[in-house]
Protein backbone atom coordinates (compact mmCIF):
# COMPACT_ATOMS: atom_id res chain seq x y z
CA UNK A 1 0.00 0.00 0.00
CA UNK A 2 1.53 3.33 -1.25
CA UNK A 3 1.27 6.37 1.04
CA UNK A 4 -1.51 7.97 -0.23
CA UNK A 5 -3.20 5.27 -0.45
CA UNK A 6 -3.54 4.68 3.58
CA UNK A 7 -6.46 3.28 5.23
CA UNK A 8 -7.81 7.04 6.43
CA UNK A 9 -9.53 6.01 9.64
CA UNK A 10 -6.10 4.60 10.25
CA UNK A 11 -4.40 7.55 9.79
CA UNK A 12 -6.92 9.43 12.04
CA UNK A 13 -6.54 6.55 14.55
CA UNK A 14 -3.00 6.83 14.84
CA UNK A 15 -2.29 10.92 14.37
CA UNK A 16 -0.32 12.82 16.83
CA UNK A 17 -0.22 9.47 18.76
CA UNK A 18 2.40 8.80 21.38
CA UNK A 19 3.25 4.85 20.88
CA UNK A 20 5.56 2.28 22.60
CA UNK A 21 6.66 -1.27 20.94
CA UNK A 22 8.16 -3.61 23.37
CA UNK A 23 10.28 -6.01 21.63
CA UNK A 24 10.43 -3.26 18.79
CA UNK A 25 14.40 -4.13 17.45
CA UNK A 26 12.95 -7.93 17.02
CA UNK A 27 12.32 -8.95 13.15
CA UNK A 28 8.75 -8.13 13.67
CA UNK A 29 8.41 -5.57 15.85
CA UNK A 30 11.22 -3.81 13.89
CA UNK A 31 9.23 -3.63 10.51
CA UNK A 32 6.33 -2.91 12.97
CA UNK A 33 8.21 0.20 13.78
CA UNK A 34 9.23 1.35 10.14
CA UNK A 35 5.37 1.13 9.38
CA UNK A 36 4.56 3.19 11.98
CA UNK A 37 6.52 6.14 11.02
CA UNK A 38 4.78 6.20 7.87
CA UNK A 39 1.63 7.67 9.78
CA UNK A 40 1.63 10.95 11.36
CA UNK A 41 2.37 9.70 14.40
CA UNK A 42 3.98 12.16 17.05
CA UNK A 43 6.51 9.85 18.41
CA UNK A 44 7.20 5.89 19.24
CA UNK A 45 9.37 4.46 21.40
CA UNK A 46 10.53 1.20 21.61
CA UNK A 47 11.64 -1.16 24.54
CA UNK A 48 13.93 -3.75 23.80
CA UNK A 49 16.93 -5.62 25.68
CA UNK A 50 19.04 -5.85 22.62
CA UNK A 51 21.31 -3.29 22.43
CA UNK A 52 22.98 -4.06 19.33
CA UNK A 53 19.40 -4.65 17.58
CA UNK A 54 18.05 -0.47 19.35
CA UNK A 55 21.27 0.87 17.40
CA UNK A 56 20.90 -0.74 14.37
CA UNK A 57 16.97 0.25 14.11
CA UNK A 58 18.10 4.11 14.85
CA UNK A 59 20.94 3.91 12.41
CA UNK A 60 18.42 2.45 9.94
CA UNK A 61 15.33 4.54 10.08
CA UNK A 62 17.05 7.95 11.11
CA UNK A 63 13.84 9.69 12.52
CA UNK A 64 13.61 12.12 15.18
CA UNK A 65 9.98 10.62 16.35
CA UNK A 66 11.95 7.56 17.01
CA UNK A 67 13.04 6.87 20.77
CA UNK A 68 15.35 4.14 21.65
CA UNK A 69 15.10 2.86 25.12
CA UNK A 70 17.36 -0.07 26.60
CA UNK A 71 15.43 -2.34 29.13
CA UNK A 72 13.46 -5.59 30.24
CA UNK A 73 9.70 -5.92 30.52
CA UNK A 74 10.54 -7.64 33.74
CA UNK A 75 11.87 -4.20 35.24
CA UNK A 76 8.54 -2.96 36.51
CA UNK A 77 10.04 0.62 36.42
CA UNK A 78 11.02 0.50 33.26
CA UNK A 79 7.99 -0.33 32.06
CA UNK A 80 6.24 2.23 33.40
CA UNK A 81 8.64 4.85 32.58
CA UNK A 82 8.03 3.52 29.11
CA UNK A 83 4.38 4.25 29.20
CA UNK A 84 4.62 7.36 30.44
CA UNK A 85 2.06 9.66 28.92
CA UNK A 86 1.40 7.00 25.71
CA UNK A 87 -1.43 6.41 23.54
CA UNK A 88 -0.99 3.38 22.34
CA UNK A 89 1.01 0.06 23.10
CA UNK A 90 1.97 -3.27 20.84
CA UNK A 91 3.67 -5.50 23.36
CA UNK A 92 5.97 -8.37 21.00
CA UNK A 93 8.64 -8.47 23.97
CA UNK A 94 9.28 -12.30 24.27
CA UNK A 95 11.53 -15.66 24.25
CA UNK A 96 9.83 -17.55 21.35
CA UNK A 97 12.36 -20.25 20.25
CA UNK A 98 10.67 -23.87 21.18
CA UNK A 99 13.85 -25.08 22.29
CA UNK A 100 15.40 -22.39 24.29
CA UNK A 101 12.10 -22.38 25.87
CA UNK A 102 11.87 -25.36 27.09
CA UNK A 103 15.19 -25.59 28.46
CA UNK A 104 14.79 -22.04 30.47
CA UNK A 105 11.55 -22.76 31.79
CA UNK A 106 11.60 -20.19 34.69
CA UNK A 107 13.37 -17.28 32.09
CA UNK A 108 10.41 -18.09 29.58
CA UNK A 109 7.81 -18.14 32.30
CA UNK A 110 9.58 -15.19 33.75
CA UNK A 111 9.28 -12.69 30.37
CA UNK A 112 6.47 -14.24 28.86
CA UNK A 113 4.11 -14.32 32.05
CA UNK A 114 5.24 -11.76 34.74
CA UNK A 115 6.91 -9.13 31.89
CA UNK A 116 3.31 -9.82 30.83
CA UNK A 117 1.87 -8.81 34.25
CA UNK A 118 4.32 -5.50 34.15
CA UNK A 119 2.67 -4.07 30.95
CA UNK A 120 -0.48 -4.85 32.43
CA UNK A 121 -0.23 -3.08 35.56
CA UNK A 122 1.25 0.33 33.34
CA UNK A 123 -2.00 -0.30 31.53
CA UNK A 124 -3.89 0.26 35.10
CA UNK A 125 -1.91 3.23 35.85
CA UNK A 126 -1.11 4.90 32.42
CA UNK A 127 -3.78 4.50 31.17
CA UNK A 128 -3.20 4.70 27.42
CA UNK A 129 -6.15 3.78 25.24
CA UNK A 130 -5.02 0.90 23.35
CA UNK A 131 -2.95 -1.99 23.84
CA UNK A 132 -2.50 -4.84 21.41
CA UNK A 133 -0.58 -8.50 22.62
CA UNK A 134 0.98 -10.29 19.97
CA UNK A 135 0.65 -13.93 19.82
CA UNK A 136 1.32 -17.11 18.02
CA UNK A 137 -0.93 -20.13 16.89
CA UNK A 138 1.29 -22.29 19.55
CA UNK A 139 -1.13 -21.04 21.95
CA UNK A 140 -4.23 -22.80 20.61
CA UNK A 141 -4.09 -26.47 22.40
CA UNK A 142 -0.84 -25.59 23.57
CA UNK A 143 1.55 -28.48 23.96
CA UNK A 144 4.78 -26.78 24.59
CA UNK A 145 5.73 -24.24 27.72
CA UNK A 146 6.34 -21.44 24.76
CA UNK A 147 2.46 -22.09 23.39
CA UNK A 148 1.59 -22.31 27.08
CA UNK A 149 3.32 -18.79 28.46
CA UNK A 150 1.90 -17.25 25.36
CA UNK A 151 -2.05 -18.40 26.45
CA UNK A 152 -1.90 -16.62 29.87
CA UNK A 153 -0.57 -14.22 27.52
CA UNK A 154 -3.62 -13.98 25.64
CA UNK A 155 -6.06 -14.41 29.04
CA UNK A 156 -4.36 -11.56 30.49
CA UNK A 157 -4.99 -9.46 27.74
CA UNK A 158 -8.54 -10.52 27.65
CA UNK A 159 -8.90 -10.02 31.39
CA UNK A 160 -7.38 -6.66 30.79
CA UNK A 161 -9.74 -5.86 27.79
CA UNK A 162 -12.92 -6.40 29.82
CA UNK A 163 -11.22 -4.88 33.11
CA UNK A 164 -9.65 -1.93 32.59
CA UNK A 165 -12.41 0.36 31.35
CA UNK A 166 -9.88 3.42 30.24
CA UNK A 167 -7.88 1.11 28.00
CA UNK A 168 -9.19 -1.24 24.83
CA UNK A 169 -6.81 -4.68 24.85
CA UNK A 170 -7.01 -7.10 22.98
CA UNK A 171 -4.85 -9.97 20.84
CA UNK A 172 -3.55 -10.62 17.68
CA UNK A 173 -2.91 -14.73 16.98
CA UNK A 174 -0.75 -15.84 14.08
CA UNK A 175 1.27 -18.14 12.63
CA UNK A 176 4.96 -18.51 11.31
CA UNK A 177 6.16 -15.37 9.63
CA UNK A 178 8.64 -15.97 6.24
CA UNK A 179 10.71 -13.02 7.27
CA UNK A 180 10.97 -13.46 11.39
CA UNK A 181 14.53 -14.37 12.74
CA UNK A 182 15.55 -17.81 13.54
CA UNK A 183 13.03 -19.36 11.34
CA UNK A 184 13.29 -22.45 9.36
CA UNK A 185 14.40 -20.66 6.21
CA UNK A 186 17.09 -19.30 7.68
CA UNK A 187 18.09 -22.08 8.91
CA UNK A 188 17.34 -24.34 5.58
CA UNK A 189 19.68 -21.51 3.37
CA UNK A 190 22.70 -22.41 6.09
CA UNK A 191 22.52 -25.67 5.42
CA UNK A 192 22.17 -25.23 1.67
CA UNK A 193 25.29 -22.91 1.94
CA UNK A 194 26.92 -25.34 3.85
CA UNK A 195 26.25 -28.22 1.24
CA UNK A 196 24.99 -30.01 4.18
CA UNK A 197 21.25 -31.46 3.61
CA UNK A 198 18.04 -29.59 4.77
CA UNK A 199 17.06 -30.57 8.52
CA UNK A 200 13.35 -31.63 8.43
CA UNK A 201 11.47 -32.31 11.76
CA UNK A 202 8.97 -35.41 10.20
CA UNK A 203 7.57 -34.94 6.33
CA UNK A 204 3.99 -34.83 7.27
CA UNK A 205 4.62 -31.45 9.35
CA UNK A 206 2.57 -28.77 8.16
CA UNK A 207 2.37 -24.85 9.52
CA UNK A 208 0.67 -21.70 8.90
CA UNK A 209 2.93 -18.95 7.41
CA UNK A 210 2.51 -15.53 6.64
CA UNK A 211 4.43 -12.69 5.32
CA UNK A 212 5.63 -9.97 7.51
CA UNK A 213 4.15 -7.05 5.51
CA UNK A 214 0.47 -9.05 5.72
CA UNK A 215 0.77 -9.36 9.26
CA UNK A 216 1.37 -5.84 9.90
CA UNK A 217 -0.85 -4.95 8.20
CA UNK A 218 -3.71 -7.07 9.71
CA UNK A 219 -2.16 -5.78 13.19
CA UNK A 220 -2.67 -2.11 12.56
CA UNK A 221 -6.20 -2.53 11.29
CA UNK A 222 -7.25 -4.45 14.68
CA UNK A 223 -6.76 -1.01 16.51
CA UNK A 224 -9.63 -0.06 14.76
CA UNK A 225 -11.60 -2.95 16.06
CA UNK A 226 -10.67 -3.77 19.26
CA UNK A 227 -13.26 -3.88 22.18
CA UNK A 228 -13.37 -6.15 24.91
CA UNK A 229 -9.94 -8.49 25.01
CA UNK A 230 -11.05 -10.40 22.11
CA UNK A 231 -8.07 -12.45 19.73
CA UNK A 232 -8.00 -11.69 16.31
CA UNK A 233 -7.01 -14.17 13.84
CA UNK A 234 -5.94 -13.61 9.96
CA UNK A 235 -7.05 -16.55 7.83
CA UNK A 236 -3.29 -17.76 6.80
CA UNK A 237 -2.32 -20.83 4.23
CA UNK A 238 -1.07 -23.58 5.26
CA UNK A 239 2.20 -25.36 4.20
CA UNK A 240 3.56 -29.31 4.44
CA UNK A 241 7.20 -28.52 5.26
CA UNK A 242 8.98 -31.17 3.39
CA UNK A 243 7.44 -29.83 -0.01
CA UNK A 244 8.67 -26.11 0.85
CA UNK A 245 12.40 -28.08 1.62
CA UNK A 246 11.60 -29.68 -1.92
CA UNK A 247 11.66 -25.55 -3.58
CA UNK A 248 15.11 -25.46 -2.27
CA UNK A 249 16.81 -28.84 -2.16
CA UNK A 250 15.97 -32.37 -2.60
CA UNK A 251 18.56 -33.21 -0.28
CA UNK A 252 17.20 -33.57 3.10
CA UNK A 253 17.71 -35.62 7.03
CA UNK A 254 15.20 -36.02 9.25
CA UNK A 255 15.77 -35.03 12.79
CA UNK A 256 12.48 -35.72 14.73
CA UNK A 257 10.06 -33.48 16.78
CA UNK A 258 11.42 -30.98 19.28
CA UNK A 259 10.03 -31.33 22.91
CA UNK A 260 5.95 -30.46 22.82
CA UNK A 261 6.07 -30.34 19.19
CA UNK A 262 3.03 -30.91 16.90
CA UNK A 263 2.81 -32.37 13.90
CA UNK A 264 0.36 -29.63 12.67
CA UNK A 265 -0.78 -26.72 14.48
CA UNK A 266 -3.95 -24.87 14.63
CA UNK A 267 -5.39 -21.64 14.32
CA UNK A 268 -8.04 -21.58 16.50
CA UNK A 269 -9.52 -24.75 18.63
CA UNK A 270 -13.41 -26.23 18.97
CA UNK A 271 -14.62 -23.92 21.77
CA UNK A 272 -12.94 -21.01 20.69
CA UNK A 273 -14.59 -21.88 17.31
CA UNK A 274 -18.05 -21.92 18.67
CA UNK A 275 -17.29 -18.33 20.34
CA UNK A 276 -15.91 -16.44 17.39
CA UNK A 277 -17.13 -14.38 14.38
CA UNK A 278 -16.14 -15.55 11.36
CA UNK A 279 -15.24 -12.76 8.84
CA UNK A 280 -14.26 -13.57 4.99
CA UNK A 281 -10.59 -13.15 6.47
CA UNK A 282 -10.26 -13.31 9.72
CA UNK A 283 -11.68 -14.82 13.14
CA UNK A 284 -12.66 -12.77 16.26
CA UNK A 285 -12.86 -14.69 19.59
CA UNK A 286 -14.76 -12.86 21.47
CA UNK A 287 -13.47 -12.67 25.30
CA UNK A 288 -14.89 -15.06 28.13
CA UNK A 289 -13.15 -12.64 31.10
CA UNK A 290 -15.90 -10.83 32.31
Amino acid sequence: MKKNEKNTHLVKELKNKKILVTGGAGSIGSVLVKKLLEYPIQSIRVLDIDEYALAKLNKKLKDSRLRILLGSILNQERVDMAGDGIDIVFHLAAIKNIEISEFNPIETIDTNVNGTVNIIQMLIKKKPKKFINISTDKAADASTLYGNTKQLGERLTSWAGTHIEETKSATVRFGNVMESRGNVFEIWDKEKKDNKPLSITDPTMKRYFIHVDEVIDFILNVLLQIKLGEIFIPKMKKYQIKKMADKISKSQKIIGLRQGEKLEEILLNTNEKNNAIEKKNMWIIKSASK
